[in-house]
């Protein structure tokens, strides 16, 4: 999770400890999670924000798998946008 003058009003030790317990659940659990979380979500967004969030999601994935697999390299040599390139911002 990254932070930004966005971000700094949520709660981030009670998400962190929402995403850790999550984690201890089993793959198919966290993936019956995700989808549950999905129709809130959606009711919440229009189609365009719905949109951007979906492709978060698929960058999210991108990066990480990106990251696992040139270890060290650290985000500057990185191929896949983050939140902040694709934000345009650079402060933490």
């Amino acid at each position: 999770m990254t932070t930004s003058r966005h971000t700094n009003w949520m709660d981030f030790p009670k998400l962190r400890k929402l995403v850790d317990d999550a984690n201890r659940l089993t793959l198919a659990e966290r993936i019956t999670l995700v989808k549950g979380l999905v129709p809130g979500i959606r009711d919440e967004l229009n189609d365009r924000e719905y949109e951007g969030f979906i492709e978060d999601i698929r960058l999210k994935g991108a990066r990480f798998e990106e990251a696992k697999t040139h270890p060290g390299e650290g985000r500057a040599e990185r191929k896949v946008p983050g939140e902040r390139e694709l934000e345009r911002r650079s402060e933490l």
